[in-house]
C-alpha cells in the first residue's frame, strides 16, 4: 500500500470516529444531551436547568487514572531501574504526560505516544490523542504498520504518515494534501505505540472505560431531573379555595387575588369561602430510586461505596477501605500489566532513539495502587526488611519511591555511614592534589 493510500484509508477511519469520540467526550465533560428530560419537565422549569449531570463517568476514569503512577523502567532480570531511561523520561515532562495519556485510554479507548528525535538529538517523547491519531495493525501479528497523525493550524491542515521505512509530511487544504517532506526512518519499526484499553483480544483500538455506565448515568441523571421538577412544583404544598367570585382583567385571564409572600394573610368577605392546601409531594421515592442506579453503577464499575457516597454519615475504616477497594485494585493492576506492556515498548525506542540499537528488554515499574497510610507502609516495610529484602527493593515496593529518588537515598546514606566512621574525604583530596 502507497502513502498516499495509507494517509486516505486512515483518514477516512479517522473521520468515522470523531463522532463516537465526540460522544464519549461529552459524557466525560459532563456535558451529554439531555434526552431523557421530556418537553413537559423543560416547560416546567422554565429553561432554569440547563443541565444536569451526576459524573460518575468521569469519576471512573479518574479513580483509574489517578493509581497508574509509573516510577521506572528495569532491565528483565536486572535488580535496578535503568537510570538513563529515566532520565530521558524526565526530560520529556512525561511524569505528567503519561498521566494524560492513561486518562485519555480510559476515556476513549486507547490514547498514542510517539517516540522520535529532537533538535538536540536527544530522545523526544510526545503524547497523542485519538482524536488526531490512528493507527493501522497487521491482522496476523497485531504489530502497527503504519500511522496517521492529523491536525489543523488556522486555515491549513496538516497530516504525518507514519511507516517503518519513513515518515512523510503533508500539509495544505483539506482533502487537498500535498508531500511537504519525506524523512528515513532508521528504526526500522514505526515509531509510534498505542496505549490500548482493551477489552477483547481481536480489538485493536480498544473500548472506553465508561462504556458500561453510559445509560445508568443517564436513567440517574433522569431521576435526579425529576426530582428538581418535583421539588419545584409538588414538594411545597398546593393551596386552594372555594366560594370566591373570580376576577378578571381587561383581557378576560383570570387575576389571583392573593399575593404569594408568606407575611400576607388571606382573607375574603364571603363567609362561604373556604381555604386549603394539598398534602406536598414527598421527595423519598426519588432518593431511594438513585441510590439503587449507584449502586448498580458501583457493582458495574468496580468503584467503592465511598467513591460513590453511599457510606452516610459514617466514615469507614481502614480495613474496610481496603476491602472496599479490592475490586478496584485488582482493575488498575489489570491496566498496569496491559499499559505497562506498551511503555515497555516507549523505553525500548527511547534507547534505540539515542543509541541506534537496543538489545535489551525493559519492564515497567509501578507504585503500588492500593491506599495504604505512611504507617501501614513504613510498616510492610520493617516486616519484608526481617526477611532479608533489600533496602532498594524496601524503596521500590512498597514504598513506592522513583529511581532518581532512591539513588538520592542511598547516597544520603553512604554519606551518613561515612559522617558516623569519621572518615575525612578532604584530607584524602587534599594530599592528592599535593601529590
Amino acid at each position: 500500500m502507497s502513502t498516499h493510500d495509507i494517509l486516505e484509508n486512515l483518514s477516512a477511519r479517522l473521520d468515522e470516529a470523531q463522532s463516537p469520540l465526540a460522544r464519549l467526550d461529552a459524557y466525560y465533560d459532563g456535558r451529554q444531551p439531555a434526552a431523557f428530560l421530556n418537553a413537559k419537565s423543560r416547560d416546567a422549569l422554565e429553561g432554569r436547568l440547563k443541565a444536569l449531570s451526576v459524573n460518575f463517568p468521569r469519576l471512573l476514569v479518574g479513580s483509574v487514572a489517578e493509581r497508574l503512577r509509573i516510577t521506572g523502567f528495569r532491565p528483565f532480570g536486572a535488580d535496578e531501574a535503568d537510570e538513563s531511561v529515566w532520565r530521558a523520561w524526565q526530560r520529556c515532562d512525561l511524569d505528567t504526560q503519561a498521566q494524560l495519556a492513561h486518562v485519555d485510554a480510559l476515556a476513549y479507548g486507547r490514547s498514542y505516544v510517539i517516540v522520535w528525535v529532537d533538535e538536540a538529538g536527544q530522545p523526544l517523547v510526545t503524547v497523542e490523542s485519538a482524536r488526531q491519531m490512528l493507527t493501522d495493525h497487521d491482522p496476523a501479528t497485531g504489530i502497527v504498520r503504519a500511522a496517521l497523525k492529523r491536525w489543523v493550524d488556522g486555515n491549513r491542515h496538516h497530516a504525518v504518515v507514519y511507516e517503518a521505512d519513513k515518515i512523510t509530511r503533508f500539509a495544505g487544504k483539506e482533502n487537498a494534501l500535498s508531500v511537504v517532506e519525506t524523512i528515513d526512518n532508521p528504526l526500522g519499526e514505526v515509531p509510534v505505540v498505542p496505549i490500548v484499553n482493551r477489552s477483547r483480544l481481536l480489538d485493536m483500538h480498544g473500548a472506553s472505560e465508561m462504556a458500561d455506565i453510559l445509560d445508568l448515568t443517564d436513567a440517574l441523571n433522569k431521576v435526579m431531573a425529576d426530582a428538581m421538577v418535583t421539588s419545584e412544583y409538588f414538594a411545597r404544598p398546593r393551596r386552594w379555595v372555594t366560594g370566591l367570585e373570580i376576577m378578571e382583567d381587561e383581557d378576560g385571564n383570570p387575576v389571583n387575588p392573593f399575593a404569594s409572600e408568606q407575611d400576607r394573610v388571606w382573607q375574603s368577605e364571603n363567609p362561604e369561602t373556604k381555604f386549603g392546601q394539598f398534602d406536598a409531594a414527598r421527595l423519598d421515592g426519588y432518593g431511594d430510586l438513585s441510590a439503587v442506579l449507584t449502586q448498580q453503577i458501583g457493582a458495574i464499575s468496580g468503584l467503592p461505596p465511598h467513591y460513590l457516597g453511599l457510606n452516610g454519615d459514617q466514615p469507614p475504616s481502614a480495613d474496610a477501605i481496603r476491602s472496599a477497594e479490592a475490586s478496584l485494585v485488582a482493575k488498575v493492576q489489570g491496566k498496569q500489566r496491559v499499559y505497562g506492556r506498551a511503555w515497555s515498548r516507549v523505553a525500548d525506542l527511547i534507547v534505540k532513539v539515542r543509541d541506534g540499537q537496543n538489545a535489551t528488554d525493559y519492564e515497567t515499574v509501578w507504585a503500588s495502587p492500593e491506599t495504604r497510610t505512611p504507617g501501614q507502609l513504613a510498616d510492610a516495610a520493617v516486616k519484608l526488611s526481617t526477611i532479608g529484602m533489600p533496602l532498594e527493593a524496601l524503596l521500590a515496593n512498597p514504598l513506592g519511591y522513583t529511581p532518581a529518588e532512591i539513588a538520592t537515598i542511598r547516597s544520603q546514606r553512604r554519606a551518613e555511614a561515612l559522617d558516623a566512621t569519621g572518615v575525612d574525604l578532604g584530607a584524602f583530596l587534599v594530599g592528592e592534589a599535593a601529590q
